[in-house]
């Protein structure tokens, strides 16, 4: 995460008040940031900031990010401050972000569900899909998953695939007549009528392309999480470091609670995988909505660790780019910025449990 600058943002004028702030992909992509921008907020200034999760997994309010100048960020609870001219809408604004602040991700598919638990409303919901770009970048992703369904319509032929929509619309509109009965087969099966299928389809690609997604999250993560595994227990090695038990505990159960998140959320994704690959073998309505169900409700946990741990180690490669630092640099740095929220990011996991 970038170093925190002095917020000195100026307030937006008044006649500013009806404007709807665009946001980019990155923002929309993300796991740890949610643009304000997507939400009907009455406080002019806040449209164009952004809550943002930073390493000790607390949400704050970032009003602006520059390259040179850093991260501002601010607690939600001195916004006052900030919009001292626009205390009467920020007040019924902060309803909203008292809210938000108690989600533990903010990516698009947590939001769905926690947004629509807490009753906020977004002034669009494309707000709350992923990026063209990024639904282009998980299509290999996506491969997995929708493989065993076009083998059902088109059979082992070969159809050129580049964005996940080709696989939506190869299904939707069969170009052969064999394809067209397969589907009819398949409309059978799953008890909904032939016209049904698009919508079918657009469920069955969303869903899955939630899980591609995480699935991405996860596959960049867990290689970060075991070199930095690597570089934070190197001290330990340090003859003054291992005669420290404090800081060998402290070293011990840093380690240990991260491989224990990382092991059982990607026993999760197994799991998910099986369960996707039992739903070809016994292809039902009800064994389609049994799948769905079971991703779903793991959306929010999934999010949840994943944003906790994608915070920590941006934080880690921005400190330290090139690895390196001395064992007291290290072992103060994993201290204050990587044990804080390590028990609730495991707890998160651990509740998992409850939805398995």
């Amino acid at each position: 995460m970038a170093d925190t600058a002095p917020i000195e943002a100026p307030e937006a004028a008044p006649e500013q008040e009806a404007e709807i702030v665009a946001f980019d992909d990155a923002s929309r992509d993300a796991l740890h940031i949610l643009p304000l921008g997507m939400l009907p907020l009455q406080t002019p200034g806040l449209r164009r900031a952004s809550l943002i999760k930073n390493a000790r997994l607390e949400t704050v309010v970032e009003v602006f990010k520059d390259r040179q100048t850093g991260s501002g960020q601010i607690s939600p609870d001195h916004l006052g401050s900030l919009f001292p001219s626009h205390a009467k809408s920020l007040r019924v604004d902060m309803v909203q972000i008292n809210k938000l602040t108690r989600i533990n991700s903010f990516d698009v598919y947590t939001l769905r569900k926690e947004l629509r638990r807490v009753g906020i409303a977004v002034n669009d919901a494309k707000s709350l899909q992923l990026s063209d770009n990024k639904r282009s970048e998980l299509t290999g992703y996506m491969k997995d998953f929708t493989r065993p369904l076009l083998q059902q319509v088109y059979g082992g032929e070969q159809r050129q695939i580049s964005d996940v929509s080709d696989i939506l619309a190869m299904l939707a509109n069969p170009d052969r007549d064999e394809a067209l009965n397969n589907l009819r087969l398949l409309s059978d099966k799953l008890k909904v009528k032939l016209n049904e299928i698009p919508d079918f389809l657009e469920d069955y690609g969303d869903v899955f392309l939630s899980l591609a997604y995480f699935r991405s999250c996860l596959d960049g993560i867990v290689p970060e999480v075991q070199r930095f595994l690597k570089w934070a227990m190197e001290p330990k090695s340090s003859e003054l470091i291992a005669r420290d038990r404090n800081i060998v505990k402290m070293l011990g159960d840093v380690q240990s609670k991260l491989t224990s998140i990382t092991t059982s959320i990607t026993g999760r994704f197994e799991a998910f995988d099986q369960r996707s690959k039992h739903f070809w073998n016994d292809i039902s309505a009800e064994s389609f909505r049994s799948v769905r169900h079971q991703i779903e409700s793991h959306h929010v946990t999934i999010g949840g660790v994943l944003c906790g741990l994608a915070v920590k180690m941006a934080l880690w490669k921005s400190r330290f780019p090139q690895g390196g630092g001395g064992p007291n640099k290290r072992v103060e740095f994993i201290r204050s910025e990587i044990q804080p929220g390590l028990d609730h990011i495991q707890a998160i996991e651990t509740s998992a449990s409850g939805v398995r």
